[in-house]
């Protein structure tokens, strides 16, 4: 005889099983598209490009080219020659919600 107890337990474990899974496949679309991205030069014609692509953007492509620093390359403290620089982040919110919890947007 199986017990309520182990009914719930069941229950509980096929609806996690069943989230982690819906979950994964999202993330692994995503990962997809991401291999999958166009591979542009960084060149004179990227900004023609952006500018004719839907709404001045283009998902998911990967830059390649050299990358020159604002100001100065940044060097590693524990690999000799190895150097790099920092991206300029833009975080761009598409709305704001006003989070009565917290207080804040």
């Amino acid at each position: 005889p199986i017990t309520p107890g182990e009914l719930l337990c069941l229950g509980s474990s096929l609806a996690f099983s069943g989230l982690f899974y819906y979950l994964y496949r999202r993330k692994a679309r995503v990962v997809t598209r991401i291999q999958e991205a166009p591979k542009l030069q960084v060149d004179d014609n990227l900004p023609i490009l952006v500018s004719a692509a839907a709404g001045r953007c283009l998902p998911y492509v990967a830059l390649e080219g050299i990358v020159l620093p604002a100001k100065a390359a940044l060097t590693s403290h524990y690999h000799e020659g190895l150097q790099g620089v920092i991206q300029k982040l833009l975080l761009k919110e598409h709305r704001l919600v006003w989070n009565s919890l917290a207080r804040s947007w």
